[in-house]
């Protein structure tokens, strides 16, 4: 955390902590909300890994340009509008790129755009200028690269901005730069700088953001004189964009890092273009309106075949069950039936034989006496 962060109070209604998810702005998905809130600079969105840094960016562009703020993938396509980004992340730069006619420059490789020495064909080219985080890295004197923002935009221009401010001082961390390279003797980098009358003067303690080399943090900016700046410059009006929009994930925890918009004037948005792009978007709206009629035709038929065959196949599987349970009561009767008709069999052939046991006895003892009759045996 830097020294002079203060605090904001974070708004914690039933309605806002009720709200499990927020739609990204950048990349228009949905997303969990942190279970510890949103970091400035840490990636929350589930898709993108956008910040609230970016997202607040992406919310005061589409509120200075259209009025309303809207998820980037809604933006209309307006290629007659031209911006300049200075270092944007790439999942910001693509899509602003595919919206307006955009270019995302870098400082130390190509598209190159160094703000202390502009093109001359940079003057009055562009529409609007984002410049996130940079302007704290510009070599003193930083006032010429803000008033080169000025110029390269149009006259109804406008820049977007965010740079670490505080409410107390503008503190510069090497006022008198002039020829300056950073070393690292014995492994700890620090600045030297011969100053404009041969001295030489060596900084440690150095800050860097995202690593060591152009990104040293040269200076903080105090709020007032920062505003003081832009309006001296030339800018008809600026503004400090520190509401939240909770909805986008947009939730300020710190003071010091509300993006900031310097107008020239209002940007005239090609209202050809918009049109066109409002009638190729209602072409669109029509056209995936009809789609879904016939999807969702297609789908009700199906859903009525499938319910239709579901309900004539348990028809079917409850007829066969009865069948089968018919069928079980037929065999136990069948069963039951055999194994009387064996029990009677038994019986039957038990009293045969009774019988003919009986008939031989009663044969035996006839010519037994037939022959005691006659005197042939005793």
């Amino acid at each position: 955390m830097r020294g002079d962060e203060v605090e904001a109070p974070m708004e914690a209604t039933a309605v806002n902590l009720a709200r499990a998810e927020f739609q990204c702005n950048v990349c228009g998905a949905w997303s969990s909300r942190p279970a510890k809130g949103f970091d400035r600079e840490s990636g929350s969105c589930a898709h993108c890994d956008s910040s609230v840094r970016l997202r607040a960016l992406i919310a005061l562009l589409s509120q200075e340009l259209f009025g309303v703020v809207i998820p980037l993938p809604e933006f209309p396509v307006l290629k007659g509008i031209r911006g300049l980004g200075m270092s944007d992340p790439p999942r910001i730069a693509d899509l602003l790129a595919e919206k307006f006619d955009y270019t995302n420059t870098f400082y130390h490789q190509a598209p190159r755009f160094d703000v202390l020495h502009p093109e001359p064909g940079d003057l009055g080219r562009y529409d609007f200028v984002i410049s996130s985080e940079v302007m704290e890295h510009v070599p003193p004197p930083v006032e010429t690269g803000f008033a080169n923002l000025y110029d390269i935009l149009k006259p109804n221009g406008l820049l977007l901005l965010t740079v670490p401010f505080n409410l107390s001082v503008h503190a510069e961390h090497f006022p008198s730069l002039h020829e300056f390279d950073i070393a690292s003797p014995g492994g700890s980098p620090v600045l030297v700088n011969r100053r404009p009358d041969g001295s030489v003067e060596v900084f440690d303690d150095l800050v860097f953001h995202g690593g060591p080399g152009s990104t040293v943090e040269m200076r903080h900016f105090r709020k007032g004189e920062l505003l003081q700046l832009l309006s001296s410059i030339g800018f008809s009006s600026t503004r400090i964009a520190s509401e939240n929009r909770h909805q986008f994930g947009i939730e300020h925890a710190l003071t010091w890092g509300f993006p900031i918009v310097a107008r020239k004037g209002l940007v005239q948005i090609p209202v050809e273009e918009l049109a066109a792009s409002y009638y190729e978007a209602q072409f669109k709206a029509r056209h995936f309106e009809a789609e879904y009629i016939r999807l969702r035709t297609d789908y009700d038929k199906f859903v009525e075949f499938h319910e239709s065959s579901y309900a004539e196949a348990t028809r079917e599987l409850e007829a066969r069950a009865d069948w089968g349970r018919r069928l079980d009561r037929e065999i136990a009767d069948y069963r039951q039936h055999f194994h009387t008709l064996v029990q009677e069999h038994a019986a039957k052939e038990r009293e045969i034989m009774d019988r003919c046991e009986a008939a031989e006895r009663v044969q035996s003892n006839w010519w037994v006496r037939m022959l005691q009759n006659l005197g042939l045996v005793q």
